[in-house]
Protein backbone atom coordinates (compact mmCIF):
# COMPACT_ATOMS: atom_id res chain seq x y z
CA UNK A 1 0.00 0.00 0.00
CA UNK A 2 1.46 3.80 -0.83
CA UNK A 3 2.19 5.69 2.05
CA UNK A 4 -0.71 8.04 1.08
CA UNK A 5 -2.73 4.82 1.16
CA UNK A 6 -1.35 4.00 4.52
CA UNK A 7 -2.25 7.50 5.83
CA UNK A 8 -5.68 8.05 4.46
CA UNK A 9 -6.92 4.90 5.77
CA UNK A 10 -5.79 5.05 9.40
CA UNK A 11 -7.28 8.70 9.42
CA UNK A 12 -10.45 6.63 8.34
CA UNK A 13 -9.98 4.21 11.57
CA UNK A 14 -9.57 7.03 13.59
CA UNK A 15 -13.24 8.85 12.68
CA UNK A 16 -14.81 5.78 12.68
CA UNK A 17 -15.03 4.99 16.11
CA UNK A 18 -17.83 4.97 18.45
CA UNK A 19 -20.38 7.39 17.16
CA UNK A 20 -21.09 5.14 16.66
CA UNK A 21 -25.72 -16.37 16.79
CA UNK A 22 -28.88 -16.07 17.63
CA UNK A 23 -31.46 -14.17 18.24
CA UNK A 24 -31.54 -12.37 21.55
CA UNK A 25 -33.24 -15.18 24.72
CA UNK A 26 -36.25 -15.39 25.00
CA UNK A 27 -37.23 -13.24 27.91
CA UNK A 28 -37.63 -9.85 27.19
CA UNK A 29 -39.02 -6.73 29.14
CA UNK A 30 -42.23 -5.48 26.25
CA UNK A 31 -41.98 -2.06 24.85
CA UNK A 32 -44.76 -0.26 23.13
CA UNK A 33 -43.50 2.73 21.27
CA UNK A 34 -45.83 5.31 20.58
CA UNK A 35 -43.23 7.53 19.31
CA UNK A 36 -42.24 4.84 16.56
CA UNK A 37 -44.26 6.54 13.10
CA UNK A 38 -47.54 4.58 12.90
CA UNK A 39 -47.01 3.37 8.97
CA UNK A 40 -44.64 4.81 6.45
CA UNK A 41 -45.39 7.05 3.34
CA UNK A 42 -44.25 4.43 0.73
CA UNK A 43 -44.89 7.06 -2.22
CA UNK A 44 -41.91 9.14 -0.76
CA UNK A 45 -39.39 5.93 -0.19
CA UNK A 46 -37.59 5.04 -3.54
CA UNK A 47 -37.69 1.10 -3.75
CA UNK A 48 -34.29 -0.17 -3.35
CA UNK A 49 -32.98 2.55 -1.94
CA UNK A 50 -31.24 3.20 1.32
CA UNK A 51 -34.30 4.32 3.09
CA UNK A 52 -36.37 1.30 1.95
CA UNK A 53 -36.42 -1.11 5.05
CA UNK A 54 -37.86 -4.21 3.14
CA UNK A 55 -34.98 -4.06 0.83
CA UNK A 56 -32.21 -4.93 3.82
CA UNK A 57 -29.89 -7.30 2.54
CA UNK A 58 -30.62 -7.05 -1.12
CA UNK A 59 -29.72 -3.57 -1.93
CA UNK A 60 -26.13 -2.29 -1.95
CA UNK A 61 -25.05 -0.48 0.81
CA UNK A 62 -21.35 0.20 0.26
CA UNK A 63 -21.63 1.65 -3.46
CA UNK A 64 -19.87 4.25 -4.49
CA UNK A 65 -16.18 5.13 -5.21
CA UNK A 66 -13.65 2.60 -3.74
CA UNK A 67 -10.13 2.16 -4.51
CA UNK A 68 -9.84 -1.11 -2.36
CA UNK A 69 -11.58 -4.62 -3.47
CA UNK A 70 -13.52 -6.90 -0.79
CA UNK A 71 -10.40 -8.88 -0.13
CA UNK A 72 -8.20 -6.36 -0.06
CA UNK A 73 -10.35 -4.60 2.63
CA UNK A 74 -10.59 -7.58 4.31
CA UNK A 75 -6.61 -8.58 4.45
CA UNK A 76 -5.96 -4.63 5.28
CA UNK A 77 -8.95 -5.15 8.47
CA UNK A 78 -7.30 -8.64 9.80
CA UNK A 79 -4.05 -6.59 9.86
CA UNK A 80 -5.10 -3.75 12.26
CA UNK A 81 -6.97 -6.16 14.04
CA UNK A 82 -4.32 -8.32 14.90
CA UNK A 83 -1.82 -5.12 15.97
CA UNK A 84 -4.70 -4.25 18.40
CA UNK A 85 -5.38 -7.42 19.77
CA UNK A 86 -1.63 -7.06 20.49
CA UNK A 87 -1.85 -4.13 22.33
CA UNK A 88 -5.10 -4.18 24.12
CA UNK A 89 -6.73 -6.58 26.23
CA UNK A 90 -9.29 -8.95 24.99
CA UNK A 91 -12.08 -10.44 27.42
CA UNK A 92 -11.56 -13.82 27.00
CA UNK A 93 -14.58 -15.00 29.55
CA UNK A 94 -16.96 -17.45 27.35
CA UNK A 95 -19.97 -16.08 28.82
CA UNK A 96 -19.54 -12.47 28.39
CA UNK A 97 -17.49 -13.05 24.92
CA UNK A 98 -19.84 -15.51 23.67
CA UNK A 99 -23.21 -13.12 24.43
CA UNK A 100 -21.75 -10.19 22.83
CA UNK A 101 -20.64 -11.60 19.57
CA UNK A 102 -24.68 -13.67 19.31
CA UNK A 103 -26.25 -10.05 19.71
CA UNK A 104 -23.83 -8.48 17.11
CA UNK A 105 -24.39 -12.01 14.51
CA UNK A 106 -28.03 -11.08 15.52
CA UNK A 107 -27.74 -7.42 14.11
CA UNK A 108 -25.68 -8.55 10.88
CA UNK A 109 -28.11 -10.68 9.72
CA UNK A 110 -30.19 -8.46 9.50
CA UNK A 111 -27.51 -5.95 7.71
CA UNK A 112 -26.68 -5.23 4.21
CA UNK A 113 -23.13 -6.44 5.06
CA UNK A 114 -21.57 -8.82 2.65
CA UNK A 115 -18.29 -9.71 4.65
CA UNK A 116 -18.75 -12.28 7.81
CA UNK A 117 -18.28 -9.69 10.79
CA UNK A 118 -15.63 -11.07 13.88
CA UNK A 119 -16.33 -9.23 17.27
CA UNK A 120 -14.68 -9.21 20.27
CA UNK A 121 -14.46 -7.61 23.44
CA UNK A 122 -11.70 -5.28 25.21
CA UNK A 123 -10.82 -4.41 28.90
CA UNK A 124 -11.82 -1.11 28.85
CA UNK A 125 -13.80 1.49 30.70
CA UNK A 126 -13.89 3.78 27.97
CA UNK A 127 -17.47 3.79 26.57
CA UNK A 128 -16.72 3.12 23.13
CA UNK A 129 -16.93 0.88 19.82
CA UNK A 130 -15.49 0.61 16.72
CA UNK A 131 -15.37 -1.49 13.44
CA UNK A 132 -12.39 -1.43 11.21
CA UNK A 133 -12.19 -2.28 7.02
CA UNK A 134 -13.84 -6.05 6.35
CA UNK A 135 -15.69 -6.67 9.18
CA UNK A 136 -13.29 -6.54 12.26
CA UNK A 137 -15.97 -4.99 15.17
CA UNK A 138 -14.23 -4.29 18.74
CA UNK A 139 -16.56 -3.54 22.11
CA UNK A 140 -15.62 -1.87 24.76
CA UNK A 141 -16.57 -3.34 28.32
CA UNK A 142 -17.27 0.34 29.45
CA UNK A 143 -20.12 0.98 26.79
CA UNK A 144 -21.73 -2.24 28.01
CA UNK A 145 -21.42 -1.21 31.80
CA UNK A 146 -22.84 2.46 30.75
CA UNK A 147 -25.72 0.89 28.87
CA UNK A 148 -29.02 0.62 30.60
CA UNK A 149 -30.55 -2.18 28.34
CA UNK A 150 -29.10 -4.51 25.68
CA UNK A 151 -31.29 -2.45 23.30
CA UNK A 152 -28.85 0.31 23.66
CA UNK A 153 -25.67 -1.44 23.73
CA UNK A 154 -27.26 -2.70 20.16
CA UNK A 155 -28.00 0.40 19.45
CA UNK A 156 -24.63 1.42 19.24
CA UNK A 157 -23.37 -1.98 17.84
CA UNK A 158 -26.04 -1.97 14.82
CA UNK A 159 -24.44 1.74 14.06
CA UNK A 160 -20.99 0.09 14.18
CA UNK A 161 -22.29 -3.05 11.11
CA UNK A 162 -23.67 -0.22 9.22
CA UNK A 163 -19.98 1.26 8.66
CA UNK A 164 -18.82 -2.08 7.99
CA UNK A 165 -21.87 -2.38 5.96
CA UNK A 166 -21.30 0.66 3.91
CA UNK A 167 -17.63 0.09 3.60
CA UNK A 168 -16.85 3.68 4.80
CA UNK A 169 -13.33 2.49 5.93
CA UNK A 170 -11.92 2.18 2.50
CA UNK A 171 -14.13 4.51 0.64
CA UNK A 172 -13.43 7.23 3.05
CA UNK A 173 -9.39 6.24 2.30
CA UNK A 174 -10.49 6.55 -1.27
CA UNK A 175 -11.62 10.31 -0.54
CA UNK A 176 -8.27 10.93 0.85
CA UNK A 177 -6.33 9.73 -1.89
CA UNK A 178 -8.55 11.93 -4.47
CA UNK A 179 -8.06 14.62 -2.18
CA UNK A 180 -4.41 14.21 -2.36
CA UNK A 181 -4.06 13.79 -5.75
CA UNK A 182 -5.89 16.54 -6.55
CA UNK A 183 -2.70 18.88 -5.20
CA UNK A 184 -0.03 17.04 -6.76
CA UNK A 185 0.30 19.17 -10.12
CA UNK A 186 1.04 22.08 -7.98
CA UNK A 187 3.88 20.92 -7.05
CA UNK A 188 5.43 21.42 -10.63
CA UNK A 189 4.53 25.37 -10.36
CA UNK A 190 8.15 25.38 -9.07
CA UNK A 191 9.54 27.46 -6.43
CA UNK A 192 8.93 28.81 -2.83
CA UNK A 193 5.24 29.93 -4.33
CA UNK A 194 4.60 26.39 -5.37
CA UNK A 195 5.70 24.83 -1.81
CA UNK A 196 3.54 27.46 -0.42
CA UNK A 197 -0.22 26.77 -2.67
CA UNK A 198 1.02 23.01 -1.66
CA UNK A 199 1.34 23.36 1.46
CA UNK A 200 -1.60 25.36 2.42
CA UNK A 201 -3.87 22.79 0.16
CA UNK A 202 -2.61 20.06 2.46
CA UNK A 203 -4.30 22.05 5.58
CA UNK A 204 -7.61 21.92 3.95
CA UNK A 205 -7.43 18.25 3.88
CA UNK A 206 -8.52 17.02 6.76
CA UNK A 207 -11.14 19.12 7.38
CA UNK A 208 -11.89 17.34 4.34
CA UNK A 209 -12.18 13.75 6.20
CA UNK A 210 -13.83 15.48 8.77
CA UNK A 211 -17.02 16.64 6.39
CA UNK A 212 -16.47 13.22 5.24
CA UNK A 213 -16.53 11.63 8.15
CA UNK A 214 -20.21 13.47 9.19
CA UNK A 215 -22.08 12.46 6.10
CA UNK A 216 -20.31 8.86 6.79
CA UNK A 217 -21.89 8.94 10.19
CA UNK A 218 -25.37 10.37 9.61
CA UNK A 219 -25.30 7.96 6.46
CA UNK A 220 -24.64 4.94 9.56
CA UNK A 221 -27.11 6.43 11.69
CA UNK A 222 -29.54 5.65 9.26
CA UNK A 223 -28.30 2.12 8.51
CA UNK A 224 -28.21 1.45 11.96
CA UNK A 225 -31.34 2.21 13.28
CA UNK A 226 -33.25 0.06 10.09
CA UNK A 227 -30.60 -2.46 11.45
CA UNK A 228 -31.58 -2.42 15.02
CA UNK A 229 -35.70 -2.13 14.47
CA UNK A 230 -35.67 -5.56 12.15
CA UNK A 231 -33.33 -7.41 14.42
CA UNK A 232 -36.34 -6.85 16.64
CA UNK A 233 -35.13 -4.03 18.89
CA UNK A 234 -36.99 -0.82 20.13
CA UNK A 235 -35.07 1.64 17.80
CA UNK A 236 -36.06 4.71 20.50
CA UNK A 237 -33.03 3.17 22.34
CA UNK A 238 -30.67 4.74 19.57
CA UNK A 239 -31.89 8.09 20.34
CA UNK A 240 -32.08 7.58 24.27
CA UNK A 241 -28.38 7.02 24.21
CA UNK A 242 -27.14 9.63 22.07
CA UNK A 243 -29.35 11.47 25.06
CA UNK A 244 -27.70 9.97 27.72
CA UNK A 245 -24.50 10.54 26.50
CA UNK A 246 -25.02 14.67 26.20
CA UNK A 247 -26.64 14.77 30.00
CA UNK A 248 -23.08 12.93 30.71
CA UNK A 249 -21.75 16.11 29.32
CA UNK A 250 -23.20 18.32 31.12
CA UNK A 251 -22.60 16.64 34.30
CA UNK A 252 -19.16 16.08 33.54
CA UNK A 253 -17.48 18.45 31.30
CA UNK A 254 -15.06 16.98 28.64
CA UNK A 255 -16.77 13.33 28.48
CA UNK A 256 -18.17 13.51 25.25
CA UNK A 257 -15.20 15.51 24.19
CA UNK A 258 -13.33 12.08 24.99
CA UNK A 259 -15.89 9.54 23.75
CA UNK A 260 -16.70 11.26 20.51
CA UNK A 261 -13.93 13.92 19.90
CA UNK A 262 -14.28 13.10 15.94
CA UNK A 263 -18.44 12.74 15.61
CA UNK A 264 -20.55 13.85 19.01
CA UNK A 265 -24.58 13.40 19.05
CA UNK A 266 -25.05 16.33 18.14
CA UNK A 267 -28.83 17.88 18.70
CA UNK A 268 -29.34 17.55 14.62
CA UNK A 269 -28.34 13.45 14.52
CA UNK A 270 -31.07 13.06 17.07
CA UNK A 271 -33.29 14.72 15.18
CA UNK A 272 -32.75 13.18 12.34
CA UNK A 273 -32.74 9.64 13.97
CA UNK A 274 -35.93 10.89 15.63
CA UNK A 275 -37.35 11.81 11.87
CA UNK A 276 -36.09 8.84 10.54
CA UNK A 277 -38.12 6.46 13.31
CA UNK A 278 -41.19 8.74 12.26
CA UNK A 279 -40.97 8.06 9.24
CA UNK A 280 -39.51 4.73 8.22
CA UNK A 281 -40.33 2.19 10.78
CA UNK A 282 -43.83 1.09 11.14
CA UNK A 283 -44.55 0.67 14.25
CA UNK A 284 -44.40 -3.00 16.47
CA UNK A 285 -46.55 -4.20 18.96
CA UNK A 286 -43.65 -4.60 21.06
CA UNK A 287 -39.49 -4.77 20.86
CA UNK A 288 -36.82 -6.32 22.36
CA UNK A 289 -35.24 -4.25 25.27
CA UNK A 290 -33.36 -6.17 27.40
CA UNK A 291 -33.19 -9.97 28.32
CA UNK A 292 -31.67 -11.43 31.95
CA UNK A 293 -28.38 -12.07 29.81
CA UNK A 294 -27.36 -8.88 29.48
CA UNK A 295 -28.21 -8.22 33.17
CA UNK A 296 -25.70 -11.49 33.80
CA UNK A 297 -22.86 -10.01 31.53
CA UNK A 298 -23.16 -6.28 32.76
CA UNK A 299 -23.09 -8.10 36.67
CA UNK A 300 -20.16 -10.22 35.11
CA UNK A 301 -17.93 -7.38 34.31
CA UNK A 302 -19.06 -5.47 37.16
CA UNK A 303 -17.31 -8.04 39.44
CA UNK A 304 -14.39 -8.38 37.28
CA UNK A 305 -13.94 -4.31 37.45
CA UNK A 306 -14.34 -4.80 41.25
CA UNK A 307 -11.90 -7.17 41.78
CA UNK A 308 -9.11 -5.52 40.11
CA UNK A 309 -9.61 -2.43 41.84
CA UNK A 310 -9.57 -4.31 44.88
CA UNK A 311 -6.27 -5.98 43.67
CA UNK A 312 -4.70 -2.65 43.05
CA UNK A 313 -5.89 -1.32 46.29
CA UNK A 314 -4.48 -4.62 48.03
CA UNK A 315 -0.88 -3.91 46.08
CA UNK A 316 -0.48 -0.74 47.37
CA UNK A 317 -1.55 -0.90 51.24
CA UNK A 318 1.02 -0.59 53.65
CA UNK A 319 1.84 -4.27 55.17
CA UNK A 320 3.39 -5.06 58.68
CA UNK A 321 6.12 -7.83 58.69
CA UNK A 322 6.85 -9.93 61.98
CA UNK A 323 10.52 -10.22 62.31
CA UNK A 324 12.57 -12.90 63.54
CA UNK A 325 11.90 -13.41 67.05
CA UNK A 326 8.60 -11.24 67.86
CA UNK A 327 6.39 -13.83 67.98
CA UNK A 328 6.10 -17.77 67.93
CA UNK A 329 3.96 -18.16 64.92
CA UNK A 330 5.27 -18.14 61.59
CA UNK A 331 7.76 -15.62 59.85
CA UNK A 332 6.19 -13.63 56.55
CA UNK A 333 8.46 -13.73 53.83
CA UNK A 334 10.41 -10.45 53.47
CA UNK A 335 10.76 -8.24 50.29
CA UNK A 336 12.96 -10.87 48.20
CA UNK A 337 9.97 -13.30 49.02
CA UNK A 338 12.45 -15.06 51.23
CA UNK A 339 11.49 -16.26 54.53
CA UNK A 340 13.57 -15.49 57.36
CA UNK A 341 14.38 -18.23 59.86
CA UNK A 342 12.14 -18.61 62.47
CA UNK A 343 12.06 -18.19 66.51
CA UNK A 344 13.00 -21.58 66.57
CA UNK A 345 15.91 -22.15 64.83
CA UNK A 346 17.72 -18.78 66.03
CA UNK A 347 16.47 -18.69 70.18
CA UNK A 348 19.71 -20.01 72.55
CA UNK A 349 19.91 -23.57 72.84
CA UNK A 350 21.02 -25.11 76.19
CA UNK A 351 23.70 -28.16 76.57
CA UNK A 352 25.02 -30.51 78.99
CA UNK A 353 28.91 -30.13 79.43
CA UNK A 354 29.43 -34.31 79.98
CA UNK A 355 30.33 -34.71 82.69
CA UNK A 356 34.18 -36.54 84.35
CA UNK A 357 33.81 -39.86 84.29
CA UNK A 358 30.31 -40.45 81.91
Amino acid sequence: MTRIGLYSLTVAVMVLGVAWGQAPAPQTTPKTAPEVGQGKNDAKIKKGSKKDVEAIGERDAGKGVNFYSIEKEIAMGKSYAQEIERQAKVISDPVISEYVNRVGQNLVRNSDTKVPVTIKVIDSEEVNAFALPGGFFFVNSGLILKAESESELAGVMAHEIAHIAARHGTRQATRGQIANLATIPLIFMGGWAGYGIRQAASIAIPMGFMQFSRSFEREADLLGLQYLYKAGYDPTSFVDFFEKLQSLEKKRPGTMAKIFSSHPPTDDRIQDSQKNIQELLEAKPEYVVTTSEFNDVKNRLLAMSNRRKEDAEDQNRPRLRRAPGSTTGPVDPDEDGKTPKTDEDERPKLKRRPTAGN
